[in-house]
């Protein structure tokens, strides 16, 4: 399917969202922070970024604007998956440059659909 890079801090999060996306047929790695998760994309070229917010240093949103306006990374889709649900958090991450927003833990089947319509665009 696709290869998938995931910016996560947390060890149970990353272990967890890997196995759910790998038993779906991605191909995952994964990145501990925002600054890693950069040169990652850069290097990597996936074909989907999920990005948590909550980082150490530099955080999600400041992470998605990088990446959304970089010349190597912009046509990479982000999708943030994180526990910030309240809706400006959302529409804040959108005007980062996400193509999409879900909030944490999420439900298989709409994460799945979600990345789906993403990789189809």
């Amino acid at each position: 399917m696709a290869r998938i890079l995931l910016i996560e801090d947390s060890p149970t999060d990353t272990a967890v969202l890997t196995q759910l996306l790998q038993r779906n047929g991605h191909e995952v790695f994964a990145a501990g922070s925002a600054e890693d998760g950069i040169e990652a994309a850069r290097r990597e070229r996936p074909d989907l970024v999920m990005m948590d917010v909550v980082l150490p240093g530099m955080n999600g949103f400041q992470a998605t604007r990088a990446l959304s306006r970089d010349e190597q990374t912009k046509q990479i889709p982000v999708l943030i998956v994180s526990t910030k649900g309240m809706e400006t958090d959302r529409a804040w991450g959108m005007r980062q440059g996400a193509r999409d927003y879900i909030v944490k833990p999420p439900r298989e089947d709409d994460l799945i659909a979600r990345i789906k319509e993403l990789l189809d665009k």
